[in-house]
């Protein structure tokens, strides 16, 4: 029984202008527009070598020394893929031309009050938002949603996120300074993904703190206990500063209903940005065990999926799922959150 592992392709493929050169977009974004044949005509990152080593390895034709400049030499028919740090995105957006196709990296903000100042500059120059939570595209969320699609394991009671990993967070400076950190910026990913799988919870329970390994980090590990009604529940659990090497390390999934249960593992996540070997498997209830072949991984295979969606939507197509108003959500997901985490818990 073969299952969807790949995003719907555009029928036409449109121009893409890079704002922003970080790790993300070397290791992810341009791979993924690689393999998709889609065409990167012009980059700018506030560090001039980073855009001209990006333009140089991926064959990017202009190099641009600021955003003004970008948007100048862009043509009328381009998709702005933005990849800047939170706090960036809103004056990177002020200076891009109204009406224009914008997909934004995750997350939408540092916090709900800046999502909804995105929010309504967006609706103020007319731009056509969506957010890069490309989790939902890839190899193995779309398996599972396909198999969940079709019914295969029933009603969903049951969703765990459990993650113990070593993260190399001095990969991204930028993170020291941030006033949120580990649910904003990760956790958000599989906050994102169990909404698209049972939409808006009720309530959330959650806690997120330090951890000695990342002094200057506002937190590195989170807890989440989603509360969907009495019969169903979703948690996520993240650590990331398990440095006993990769024996005991886990980045999973699963999915458990009353006719079938979904397990993968998120790979990535271990030794990263290497990633340990992706795995999926599945069982209906009564049946056995059964591995199914991944083609592909998060990176850059997920990164496929929201530029897919944004130039369909150029064409006239149906917006992507990951839209403006649909990220806002997340964003209040990941406020909850944050706002029941400092709380104190009930006391002994």
């Amino acid at each position: 029984m073969a299952f969807r592992q790949h995003p719907d392709l555009p029928d036409a493929s449109l121009p893409i202008a890079v704002i922003g050169g970080g790790s993300i977009v070397r290791n992810a974004h341009l791979p993924a527009y690689r393999m998709c044949v889609f065409e990167v005509v012009s980059v700018f990152d506030s560090i001039p070598t980073i855009a001209s080593n990006l333009a140089r390895d991926f064959g990017i034709s202009y190099v641009a020394e600021s955003v003004e400049a970008l948007v100048a030499q862009a043509p009328s028919d381009v998709v702005f893929d933005v990849a800047v740090p939170a706090i960036a995105i809103i004056p990177t957006l002020q200076a891009l031309p109204d009406g224009a196709y914008v997909l934004v990296q995750k997350p939408m903000g540092e916090n709900l009050v800046q999502a909804h100042e995105i929010f309504d500059l967006c609706k103020k120059k007319h731009l056509k938002m969506a957010v890069n939570f490309q989790l939902r595209s890839a190899p193995y969320s779309l398996v599972a949603r396909d198999i969940i699609g079709q019914g295969l394991v029933g009603e969903i009671v049951e969703i765990e996120v459990s993650v113990c990993v070593h993260t190399p967070w001095a990969m991204w400076d930028f993170l020291e300074k941030a006033p949120r950190m580990e649910i904003v910026y990760h956790s958000i990913h599989y906050l994102d993904l169990i909404r698209c799988l049972l939409g808006n919870p009720v309530s959330v329970k959650a806690n997120t703190l330090k951890h000695d390994a990342s002094p200057k980090l506002h937190s590195s590990r989170s807890a989440m206990i989603l509360d969907y009604g009495p019969r169903c529940r979703a948690m996520v659990n993240t650590y990331h500063a398990h440095d006993y090497g990769p024996k005991h390390q886990r980045s999973e999934f699963r999915i458990e209903g009353t006719k079938g249960v979904i397990k993968f593992q998120m790979g990535l996540n271990m030794d990263y940005p290497t990633g340990e070997r992706d795995w999926f498997e599945w069982c209906r209830l009564g049946g056995n065990w059964e591995e199914i072949p991944l083609e592909g991984s998060w990176f850059p295979h997920a990164f496929r999926g929201p530029m897919s969606a944004m130039m369909t939507w150029t064409s006239g197509g149906d917006r992507p799922e990951t839209h403006a108003e649909d990220a806002l959500q997340t964003m209040a997901l990941v406020e909850a959150c944050y706002e029941d985490a400092s709380k104190p818990g009930t006391k002994m």
